[in-house]
């Protein structure tokens, strides 16, 4: 149930286009203006998902319509009408941020084509806002950097799918978020979201680990286990650090890919799962592949989307933000607010964080604790 404003001085071409929307759907809601002055109220009064507007007009015209539009209301579609004078006015709207164009007279597959498209954008918009909104806060991506940005974009288009995600980048970068918003944005964000990591299992440990064991498979399995794979059935298991996994355990998780079945050791039984496979690794897979240290399928079956997560040094406009996204979470938890002097947010911003993410989280903590208020520069040399 879409609502569309048309904004148009000639009263004909005003009612042939709201008849054009209405025969294509009775649902529309369309509203008309005969100026820009008019159009510019309305759009004060309402939110539209689309709005086609002429570009020559008396009093004000499209092109300042759609600057004050996309000043205010920069997600809302235009669609310029132009008559075959005004295609360069028309190519400046496209760069200005209008959808698209038509002309006069309106070619009716093209318009309705147009139309389509544009509400669709819409759609497509408001859902990608209404996925960000529904992310635990816990594992907010904080940052504004280009690079943070294209991780948020790639995680927004695989999100709904259950392609399976290789998440790549150093230590302390922040992983496990991508991972845990990838879960959260899905379709099986109600169900199980199971971490394992894998550097952290000895090997000869690893497949019960992940598969489960019978009761007998060995001398400590005093009764049967359930396994990883089946535990997060549903939902989204997250092998974090893959690269660290033996070559054994590595065929049986490709074989358990493959088929989406899974054994237990010691058992002959065979489990069907229903699992979307997220891992990570701070490990340079290609080259492990090249010392045979990692399956060259493996990495096939789990690479279908990479995502990289940028190091800190990499996106260090995010640092102020970070710093007061810590802070925050620290008052929350009831120490002391606090500030950082210019002095000691210098000293942050230009230090190299080897630890990235994590180690900037535990220097906030410790300065919050052992620093002044405000946090002095010293400070922040001596403790960071």
């Amino acid at each position: 149930m879409a609502r569309i404003l048309i904004v148009e001085d000639e009263k004909a071409i005003r009612n042939v286009l709201k008849n054009i929307l209405i025969n294509e759907d009775k649902s529309f809601t369309i509203d008309m203006a005969e100026d820009g002055d008019v159009a510019e109220q309305i759009l004060q009064e309402h939110t539209y998902d689309l709005v086609l507007c002429d570009i020559k007009m008396p009093k004000k015209d499209g092109i300042e319509v759609l600057k004050y539009a996309m000043s205010n209301y920069g997600d809302t579609p235009f669609i310029m009408i132009s008559g075959h004078a005004d295609l360069d006015a028309a190519v400046s709207c496209i760069k200005m941020g209008a959808f698209d164009y038509i002309s006069k007279p309106p070619d009716l597959n093209r318009l309705l084509m147009t139309i389509r498209q544009a509400l669709d954008r819409k759609l497509l918009i408001q859902e990608n806002q209404r996925l960000r909104k529904k992310v635990d806060k816990r594992f907010a991506m904080v940052g504004e950097s280009k690079a943070l940005e294209h991780v948020r974009k790639v995680i927004e288009k695989v999100a709904s799918t259950d392609a399976r995600v290789l998440i790549t980048g150093p230590n302390g970068s922040g992983k496990e978020i991508v991972a845990n918003q990838l879960h959260q944005l899905s379709a099986r964000s109600k169900q199980p979201f199971i971490e394992v990591n894998c550097a952290a299992i000895p090997s000869e440990l690893i497949e019960s680990e992940l598969f489960g064991h019978a009761k007998g498979a060995f001398t400590s399995a005093i009764k049967d286990r359930k396994g990883q794979f089946e535990l997060a059935d549903g939902g989204t298991l997250f092998l974090d650090e893959i690269g660290d996994m033996s070559l054994a355990a590595q065929a049986k998780v490709l074989r358990a890919l493959q088929e989406s079945v899974i054994t237990p050791v010691g058992s002959g039984k065979r489990i069907s799962v229903n699992v979307r496979v997220i891992a990570a690794t701070n490990r340079n897979i290609i080259d492990d592949i090249a010392a045979g240290r990692f399956r060259e399928d493996l990495y096939h079956r789990l690479s279908v989307i990479v995502v990289e997560v940028p190091s800190l040094n990499d996106r260090r406009d995010d640092i102020h933000l970070l710093i007061d996204h810590f802070s925050q979470q620290l008052v929350n938890q009831g120490m002391v607010p606090k500030t950082f002097s210019k002095a000691a947010m210098k000293h942050l911003s230009n230090m190299d964080w080897t630890g990235n993410v994590r180690q900037l989280r535990n220097v906030v903590e410790r300065l919050y604790i052992l620093g002044s208020n405000p946090i002095t520069g010293g400070e922040a040399e001596q403790y960071a």
